[in-house]
């Protein structure tokens, strides 16, 4: 479909990847434009007024703001290479494993990282039982879409890409291969498909990024 495609995001921010990722596996053109968050632009309070955060989705005028609402409207505007299924039983499953990762994952992973020490086992035996939640749900499946990825795989870029970055940033370990074999051979493979690698911040850069934004390693005053 043509028309004018607008993407403001954060380099840093899964939630804006998951909609690059989205437009490349559909091989949408779009324009990107990277925010500053301390400086944000007129265009960003303009199209997300409510929320004033990233990503924010513009197609021909028209702006949507959450990434699991942009990723739906993507796929049902641009047929090509869907990222939901067409069975309405698993369409419906899709969408709640979606909003499951984001309403409990990226809290829990958040917590174990950086609460205090004394509180850090709780948190990461809380985040491991969230963990096993998704071990489960991959079965003997490549990906949690089956045989290609879609929005499950997707929204679950935080676990596949970020988690072992916010592991080795605040020196906890998480997702243990022993432990979670299936999810840790999932996200070696996600992160391998060339429309998802290319989209994923440098590493070095990101570790950098948190460790930086959050004081880790600094010694106290």
């Amino acid at each position: 479909m043509a028309g004018e495609v607008l993407l403001f995001g954060f380099w840093g921010s899964p939630f804006s990847r998951r909609v690059e990722m989205a437009l490349k596996l559909k091989g949408i053109k779009y324009k990107y434009i990277d925010e500053d968050f301390s400086n944000k632009s007129p265009s960003l309070l303009k199209y997300n007024p409510i929320h004033k955060k990233v990503p924010v989705f513009v197609h021909n005028g028209k702006h949507l703001a959450e990434s699991l609402v942009i990723l739906e409207y993507i796929d049902e505007t641009w047929k090509d290479h869907p990222i939901l299924p067409k069975d309405p039983y698993e369409r419906a499953n899709a969408r709640f494993w979606a909003k499951f990762i984001d309403e409990k994952y990226l809290s829990a992973i958040w917590k174990s990282c950086t609460c205090e020490e004394k509180e850090r086992e709780k948190a990461v035996e809380e985040t491991s039982e969230l963990l096993q939640f998704l071990e489960n749900e991959l079965k003997e499946q490549r990906y949690f879409g089956g045989e290609t990825i879609g929005l499950v795989d997707i929204a679950a870029n935080i676990i596949g890409y970020w988690l072992e970055i916010f592991e080795e940033a605040f020196g906890v370990e998480l997702l243990r291969k022993e432990k979670f074999p299936k999810l840790c051979n999932w996200a070696n493979e996600f992160v391998s498909i060339s429309a998802i690698k290319e989209n994923i911040p440098p590493r070095d850069k990101l570790i950098a990024f948190l460790r930086n934004r959050f004081g880790v390693g600094k010694a106290s005053k």
